[in-house]
């Protein structure tokens, strides 16, 4: 399994605008491409230099064909959408994770 991590810095002047389209608009375009089977948006809790708001959002994929065909496929028209509405007013970086192992929690709360 792999996890294709975007996280954006967000200017506080769009921020709204940014994630109502994220959740309503580009996260559902993502899954979609049936690419990526889930996807989990966090809000970074640091306070940054530069300032605005920063998101990690984790896409989940199956195996790393499926993500290069992302990227032949439909990354350039959904990276494009995002710099044509909010243009420098986010920035974002990219990485591919590989899930080595997945653990949780035996214990049952009341």
């Amino acid at each position: 399994m792999y996890i294709y991590n975007v996280t954006t810095n967000v200017d506080e002047s769009i921020h709204q605008q940014w994630l109502n389209w994220m959740k309503t608009k580009h996260i559902p375009d993502m899954l979609a491409t049936e690419k990526f089977t889930k996807a989990k948006m966090c809000k970074v809790l640091i306070n940054e230099e530069m300032g605005g708001v920063t998101y990690s959002v984790q896409y989940t994929t199956d195996n790393e064909d499926m993500l290069e065909s992302y990227y032949t496929e439909n990354a350039p028209k959904l990276r494009n959408e995002a710099k044509q509405l909010f243009g420098e007013k986010i920035l974002s970086f990219r990485t591919e994770l590989q899930v080595i192992s997945e653990q949780f929690s035996m214990s049952l709360k009341n």
